[in-house]
């Protein structure tokens, strides 16, 4: 079976749960091929978690200046990939990152890119969702090594135990007078709470909550479910919550087990970055919220009475086993 690139997300120790998505992805397609950059012996430490999620090969392109430059590493090892192995397709995760990862390897490969997919059939077709999430479509690559973005929860892990060979590209050579150079890093405080893209349940305030004080409810919710705290951009516009934490459009694209929206109205904006859930909870006071609509469990009510009702009965029902 052909190859088909995917690039890992990691953190230098730890790889993150959606490369493991992207491998059980990748096996619709043919042979899962991990391609790690990063600084040397980082490939060697991810090596045996990628072969358990059913990695067959790791790819390492790993040089001390990997970490120093945004996205060119990325995208000069993933190149260099395709012209080594003839892949099948190459899979990123849609992130940040991810999307402009893909978008210039496409360029570069005079390849078609394929965005936001959330659904991959063994042929290679996809399914998206376009235009701020208004419509669900099918898109194929007719011309090149196809380059897919995948959004995160979009499959589940896969256990596949094995050995994976490692192979060695050659260390990105970076030419510093074209690429982003990063001059600081600063830690962000992560707690104890899963990230967004990688937890089950998402709890997400709006404009409703009323303020940064609002969010209580909504953390002790999110807590309740040991899930992760999400915020519509109006939230995090009008400084209610920090800008990381923000789901849509413009934010992360979430598609969790349970996805819960306190006083979140559902502009399209918001709904194209959580449709996808697998089940929407709406808790909205305005019958009329278009976030109702797409909700298969909604409560027209005052949040702040209903958040703390359910935060309990979740909080009871988990400490009865």
């Amino acid at each position: 079976m052909p190859d088909v690139l995917v690039l890992v997300d990691h953190d230098g120790e730890r790889v993150n749960k959606t490369t493991y998505e992207l491998l059980a992805a990748a096996r619709r397609l043919g042979d899962p091929a991990a391609v790690v950059v990063g600084t040397p012996g980082t490939a060697a430490r991810l090596r045996e978690s990628l072969a358990r999620y059913g990695a067959t090969s790791v790819h390492a392109a790993e040089s001390t200046e990997a970490a120093d430059f945004l996205v060119t590493p990325a995208v000069d090892a993933l190149e260099l990939a395709v012209s080594e192995t003839s892949p099948a397709a190459v899979l990123v995760s849609a992130t940040t990152d991810g999307r402009e990862t893909a978008a210039r390897l496409a360029a570069r490969l005079d390849a078609g890119l394929l965005i936001d997919a959330v659904d991959l059939d063994s042929s290679g077709a996809v399914t998206q969702i376009v235009f701020g999430g208004s419509y669900t479509v099918r898109s194929q690559v007719t011309h090149g090594t196809p380059v897919i973005t995948v959004r995160p929860g979009s499959f589940e892990p896969e256990g596949h135990p094995g050995g994976a060979v490692e192979r060695t590209l050659a260390p990105p050579a970076v030419d510093p007078a074209g690429s982003a150079r990063i001059t600081d890093r600063r830690a962000v405080p992560a707690g104890d709470r899963p990230g967004l893209t990688e937890a089950a349940v998402v709890v997400s305030g709006g404009r409703g909550v009323g303020g940064a004080d609002g969010f209580e409810v909504v953390e002790e919710l999110a807590d309740a479910f040991s899930g992760a705290v999400g915020a519509s951009r109006a939230a995090v516009d009008a400084g209610y919550y920090p800008h990381q934490f923000q789901v849509g459009q413009t934010g992360k694209s979430v598609s969790p087990q349970l996805y819960i929206a306190l006083g979140i109205s559902g502009a399209i904006q918001h709904l194209a970055g959580m449709q996808t859930s697998r089940t929407i909870v709406a808790v909205n006071k305005d019958p009329e919220a278009p976030i109702l609509d797409l909700a298969d469990y909604g409560v027209v009510g005052d949040l702040f009475a209903v958040a703390p009702r359910l935060t309990r009965e979740v909080a009871a029902r988990r400490a009865d086993g």
